[in-house]
């Protein structure tokens, strides 16, 4: 056993480790810690669920710790770059108590937000950056952040950001960095253009590279059921969430992401999605509720796309399920790493259709998984599915008709209907779908209240779906679009 002590980690912030329980190094960073610490620019290669956040978390903070530079409005010293808003905030939240011990602070900056408490952090003065390429660009742009003081910068899910067209304004950001400050870039892969960036912005870097063995990966089992067809598969996706555990459920596109966590809420299965369509502020809804126990009002069930293959990391997730097969096996392989991780045990399936079994058998061998082909029989199921949970019964959803009338008949006294709505907050209307649940329905199980989230705020499930009609968006705009250089991130 390694602890992060006899690795060089100052006390004070393996203290931070073991008050959640992290005594023991993984691999990843036994391998790393002691050249990172030594400010050694490092190459690190490892799979997802490695351990590869606190690898460069530690070193990031104890270095800065350590530093005779002091803080200074708009000037970083320290700087992380994620390819997802989602990775970025679950790095934030994994350094921010450790920056916390020795008195940093922490940020992050990423678009589909306002960019107005970034630009007030950044004049309050922060240490430590978590950035998406694309926001921080747009902020350098605008001279509300420059980069001349950064002292350590870090590239995580490098091959993710090639994935999605960041490469170019990685390249822009990290020529903005001093070339004698300390770079820590961490990959699955070395392909995509990664292997050129590290050879053109680290000095003399030492390469770690984790093998599978030694990544605590518990027990991962693949199984691979055949649904006769259509109707068939909707049946057996929705046994598959209907268990007492968490689970992952990913479709190909973020229409059917949204339209089966409706379908599986309506169905007593409560449901969140997690999409490129999402707003900021529904992400961070719907990934707390799939954190939080259902006890508490949270969910089992996440339906997401590829959006949620990298950098989203929930405790004891112990199921993914495949909805749709991915069309390329790395996707598979991130995918199915949402389970089994830092040493607990899960389960990956992967629902196939007849016409789908020779690119899925193509898939798993590009992936190198052995899985037989198993018809999705009762006994499967339920050996798959465990306990079920209670059925979740749906909030009630008003015709529109009934909506509007409700929201104009009930004139405040002394004053007409219209003045009354103008004085009312805001979610309290007859017709909110918040306000129902809140006055007539308040006894009833919070994890309802979710499946008001998968809409705008103030439409109801019954309401019709302007944006549907809308083209859907790519998860990624494409790069070289003429209306965008660089994606803004996700």
């Amino acid at each position: 056993m390694t602890s992060f002590l006899d690795l060089g980690v100052p006390a004070a912030l393996a203290s931070v480790l073991a008050a959640d329980g992290k005594t023991e190094a993984f691999a990843i960073q036994r391998d790393t810690l002691p050249d990172s610490l030594a400010g050694r620019d490092l190459l690190g290669r490892g799979r997802t669920g490695s351990g590869k956040t606190i690898a460069f978390a530690l070193p990031l903070v104890a270095r800065l710790a350590a530093s005779d530079s002091s803080r200074r409005p708009g000037r970083p010293r320290g700087l992380v770059l994620a390819p997802t808003r989602e990775l970025a905030t679950q790095i934030a939240a994994t350094i921010s108590p450790l920056a916390a011990k020795v008195g940093l602070r922490v940020t992050t900056v990423f678009g589909g937000v306002s960019q107005r408490p970034q630009e007030q952090a950044m004049r309050s003065g922060v240490d430590i950056v978590v950035a998406c390429p694309g926001r921080l660009e747009d902020l350098m742009k605008q001279k509300v952040v420059a980069l001349d003081a950064v002292e350590i910068t870090v590239l995580d899910e490098a091959d993710h950001m090639a994935d999605l067209g960041f490469l170019p304004g990685v390249t822009r950001i990290l020529t903005a960095t001093p070339a004698g400050g300390q770079r820590l870039l961490f990959s699955a892969t070395l392909d995509r253009g990664i292997d050129s960036l590290a050879k053109r912005f680290l000095r003399n870097p030492v390469s770690h590279e984790v093998d599978e063995e030694s990544v605590p990966v518990g027990e991962m089992t693949h199984r691979v059921l055949l649904a006769a067809g259509a109707d068939a598969k909707k049946q057996l996706v929705q046994d598959l969430a209907s268990g007492t555990g968490r689970r992952i459920l990913f479709t190909r596109t973020k229409h059917q992401a949204k339209k089966l966590a409706k379908q599986l809420t309506a169905s007593g299965i409560p449901s969140v999605d997690l999409h490129g369509n999402l707003g900021q502020n529904a992400r961070e809804r719907n990934l707390a509720a799939f954190g939080a126990d259902p006890a508490a009002g949270g969910v089992r069930v996440l339906v997401a796309t590829d959006v949620a293959a990298r950098g989203v990391h929930v405790d004891d997730v112990e199921l993914v399920v495949h909805v749709d097969p991915p069309v390329e096996h790395k996707a598979y392989l991130h995918r199915s790493g949402r389970t089994a991780r830092a040493g607990a045990a899960g389960t990956v399936v992967t629902v196939v259709t007849p016409e789908q079994r020779r690119d899925v058998k193509d898939l798993l061998r590009k992936a190198q998984i052995t899985a037989p082909l198993e018809d999705a029989s009762d006994a499967i199921v339920q050996q798959l599915v465990g306990e079920r949970a209670a059925h979740v019964r749906p909030a009630p959803v008003a015709a529109p008709q009934q909506r509007q009338q409700a929201s104009t008949s009930r004139p405040a006294a002394g004053g007409s209907s219209s003045s009354s709505r103008r004085r009312r907050p805001r979610g309290q209307g007859a017709g909110s779908a918040t306000g129902q649940a809140g006055s007539q329905h308040a006894g009833r199980s919070t994890a309802r209240a979710v499946h008001t989230t998968q809409s705008p705020a103030g439409r109801t499930a019954g309401t019709r779906d302007h944006d549907a009609q809308r083209p859907a968006r790519h998860e990624s705009r494409p790069q070289g679009s003429r209306r965008a250089t660089r994606p803004q991130g996700h």
